[in-house]
């Protein structure tokens, strides 16, 4: 029998011509020799959640191993990924909006690099994953264009040299169910990586240029095998990828990842490249991860800053002290302020990017991150400015031991308003999910006083924000100075309050509809999580979300 029989697709627009023969071997033989592997890995993720659940046993440092006591270092980074600056961040899958972060901003500059991203700013469907891949192949090859009619504005790519790519896929803890081998979806993470390197990354090879990814979600240092397994058996079986620089930077966005980022570097071998703090992510893991402990709540997610939150700051150095040490590059967070139509505003929100960066170079980050071309250049000129400089991080920089990880919880109160901000991201955010979009701006204060810019919000931030709902439902935490208790219907009322507010500030019978059905999603992902059921909303089918929309409402 063929490879390719055996594997299947919906037929969704542009799929036919992705999905050969050819490339459906290719799929089907990494699928044949890793996704058993996969499943035995998020069996063992599941046990380690469990335990910290069920017996309160926290995940903890990996035994004494030349991994964290040899003299290793990483293969030599490319110049490419040791470049100051920024990376602009976006989903691929939205064409107009990856050419932007392809061009130039305001001021005339490129970014550094462009985290093309089909994970958590990505709608999780077939569709989606199929246009990143043809977007990223057309990017390459400098033919991607798009026509917006209801607009009337078209994009193309702009002149001059383009970003490095960061291509991030997503997570191995997720399925695709419309693509099978044998009948069993196949896993999402083998698909995207697999679409990628045959189309978008043969042709950066033919060009001369690295293959880059983040790997987002890893979990443990066995993972970072799997990847490493994943891009060798490629390089064996796609001729043209042979002699290929291929690199990855994992995403150090998981609670049991903070104590294996050594080890996860060492596991990469020749394609290990850096670490980077993801922000969000991590605050949503560690919520998740003490769950079930009433001394672990949480205040307001809106003032636990990394900068002022010292074990926070501590794993961010930690992760920059084993970058020096091992001849990785350390890549900071995100900045996802978006550009609003008062200068003030947009004032504010730069002079608030600023301080962030400049903090994050101070710790040795090279670069960071950026939601919108908009504020490209202020963050990154920090980064820029002070390794320009010739300043170099110290001895004690590039000691892990000096950095040690100790969970605690942050300082600041529990407000039932920063609750209500977590209720209208949720609402928000799911609204856009259902239009096929898994990043949007969002103005959680939106119709209050004060100086805020909307935030470019992703899947991060929807998980983060109902992980600290049900925190606050599971322990009934009472707010700061008025002991008002949290229980399900406070927060059926937020919701609903929340609604409302939406519905009167936005028009027409389809987008309300939406929006109703966003309000029953949101409530089910909450009850869901009070429940220690952590499922990701990109593991949901839309099938799925429209039955839960159906159904009587969670609580």
């Amino acid at each position: 029998m063929l490879m390719a029989t055996r594997a299947k697709f919906a037929p969704v627009e542009g799929a036919a011509t992705l999905f050969t023969p050819a490339f459906c071997d290719y799929l089907t033989r990494l699928h044949d020799q890793l996704d058993a592997r996969a499943r035995e890995l998020r069996a063992r993720r599941l046990a380690v959640l469990e335990r910290a659940l069920r017996q309160h046993v926290p995940p903890n440092h990996p035994p004494v191993s030349e991994a964290n006591t040899g003299t290793w270092r990483v293969p030599p980074v490319p110049d490419d990924l040791k470049q100051p600056g920024i990376e602009i961040s976006g989903p691929c899958s939205i064409t107009s909006m990856f050419i932007n972060a392809l061009n130039p901003g305001p001021e005339g500059e490129r970014a550094a690099g462009d985290l093309d991203d089909d994970e958590d700013s990505g709608g999780h469907r077939l569709i989606d994953t199929v246009r990143s891949a043809h977007n990223r192949l057309a990017a390459v090859n400098r033919e991607l264009t798009f026509v917006d009619r209801e607009r009337n504005r078209n994009y193309k790519i702009a002149d001059g040299d383009l970003p490095f790519f960061m291509h991030r896929e997503r997570g191995l803890h997720l399925d695709e169910p419309d693509v099978t081998i044998d009948g069993a979806p196949v896993n999402a993470a083998l698909l995207g990586t697999a679409l990628t390197l045959f189309y978008a990354g043969r042709a950066q090879a033919d060009r001369g240029q690295g293959i880059y990814f983040y790997l987002p979600k890893l979990e443990a240092a066995a993972e970072a095998r799997w990847y490493r397994d994943l891009f060798e058996l490629s390089q064996r079986q796609l001729p043209l990828l042979a002699r290929a620089t291929i690199r990855a930077v994992v995403l150090v966005e998981s609670l049991p990842c903070v104590y294996e980022m050594e080890e996860m570097l060492y596991e990469l071998g020749p394609y290990a490249a850096g670490l980077n703090a993801a922000r969000w992510d991590l605050k949503a893991s560690i919520f998740e991860f003490v769950m079930t402990d009433p001394a672990q709540v949480w205040p307001d997610r809106f003032g636990v800053d990394i900068k002022t939150t010292p074990f926070l700051a501590n794993i961010f150095r930690r992760l920059v002290a084993i970058s020096l040490k091992r001849g990785a590059v350390p890549i900071g967070g995100m900045a996802t302020a978006l550009p609003n139509p008062d200068p003030e505003v947009n004032r504010a929100a730069a002079e608030a990017i600023r301080t962030d960066k400049q903090w994050e170079a101070e710790q040795g980050f090279i670069r960071g991150w950026v939601a919108h071309i908009f504020h490209m250049k202020t963050a990154g000129d920090p980064f820029k400015k002070l390794i320009g400089s010739g300043w170099k991080p110290t001895e004690q920089m590039a000691n892990p031991d000096n950095y040690p990880v100790a969970i605690k919880t942050p300082e600041g109160p529990v407000t039932v308003e920063g609750t209500r901000r977590n209720a209208r991201m949720l609402i928000e955010y799911v609204e856009g999910w259902l239009g096929g979009r898994g990043a949007k701006g969002i103005d959680s204060l939106e119709g209050k006083p004060g100086i805020h810019p909307a935030l470019m919000e992703d899947l991060a931030t929807g998980r983060m924000s109902v992980a600290q709902i049900a925190q606050r439902i599971l322990h009934r935490a009472r707010e700061t100075g008025t002991s008002v208790e949290h229980d399900f219907a406070l927060v059926k009322r937020l919701l609903d309050e929340e609604l409302a507010d939406i519905l009167a500030r936005r028009q027409g019978a389809e987008t309300h509809e939406r929006y109703r059905k966003a309000l029953k999603i949101a409530m089910r992902w909450i009850k869901n999580y009070t429940e220690l059921n952590f499922k990701s909303l990109g593991a949901y089918t839309r099938a799925e979300l429209d039955a839960i929309a159906a159904a009587p409402a969670a609580f």
